[in-house]
């Protein structure tokens, strides 16, 4: 436990870096473009960003004798680290439905819309849990999830990470769900070091918009990628909440699902 604080607070760290990046980067009252700052996604001579997976990063070593080959292995795997609410905090508790449905796979559409869609065939097994703060004391309720995604190969992986980065680039407004957007979404990829124990990861940011809240409110997503497993971890903000304190439990959240796979797989770092 003592090893998975120490973690998240390294890799706290390490968003905390790239939120301060976006921030720079974030568009003004008009004046910037608010792209981050990495040529992952190249762009086609049609000028349509296209992912271009990176290479991995010095991380842990995951047993192969262990790794995941079937869908049955995979969704083993997947709902052993998938993080519930005593993984974001005390406060959170089970949004209902807490996990998604079998087979459901969201995709952002060509108007910038997130809708139904199936799992591509790179992907062996996908399953988001659902939590909450909920609304109390004149605070709203604080909305977040997790995801893992278990691929069949580490490449598959490595370009879900790509895509995930063009589709910030391609959309940086984007519809949830009916009365749910968020806009001025920009992405990241902050550095790592050797001492890294993750292969790749994410930062998101940007304003949500809630048609039940007067005021945007802050949206962050966290992804993180070991080996063929890739972690997400998200949060729709709300009244009465600042930024800084919800991020520290998406990071732990991360960090924990991290641990889970790690040691089902037998990692050694």
């Amino acid at each position: 436990m003592r090893d998975t604080y120490g973690r998240a607070l390294r890799t706290g760290a390490v968003v905390a870096a790239g939120m301060a990046l976006l921030a720079a980067c974030s568009p003004g009252d008009g004046g910037g473009d608010g792209k981050p700052p990495r040529s992952t996604p190249s762009t086609s001579a049609a000028g349509t960003p296209t992912p271009s997976p990176t290479p991995s990063r010095p991380g842990v070593t995951l047993d192969p004798k262990k790794a995941p080959r079937t869908a049955a292995d995979a969704k083993r795997l997947a709902l052993a680290a998938v993080a519930g609410p005593d993984a974001w905090g005390p406060e959170y508790v089970k949004r209902s439905p807490f996990l998604s449905a079998p087979g459901s796979w969201p995709v952002l559409d060509a108007n910038c819309t997130w809708e139904a869609g199936s799992p591509p065939g790179s992907v062996l097994y996908s399953v988001t849990s659902y939590s909450e703060i909920p609304a109390a004391g004149g605070k709203g309720a604080v909305r977040v999830a997790a995801t893992v995604t278990i691929h069949r190969t580490e490449s598959d992986a490595d370009w879900e990470m790509a895509e995930t980065l063009e589709e910030a680039l391609r959309c940086t407004d984007q519809g949830l769900r009916q009365g749910e957007r968020i806009s001025g979404l920009t992405s990241v990829s902050p550095p790592y070091d050797d001492q890294s124990t993750t292969d790749d990861l994410i930062v998101e940011r940007g304003s949500y918009l809630n048609d039940a809240f007067e005021k945007p409110q802050f949206y962050t997503w966290f992804q993180t990628r070991i080996g063929q497993v890739s972690f997400a971890t998200v949060i729709k903000g709300a009244p009465g909440y600042t930024e800084a304190k919800i991020t520290d439990a998406q990071v732990r959240a991360n960090v924990i699902m991290q641990d889970r796979v790690k040691k089902q797989w037998g990692a050694q770092s």
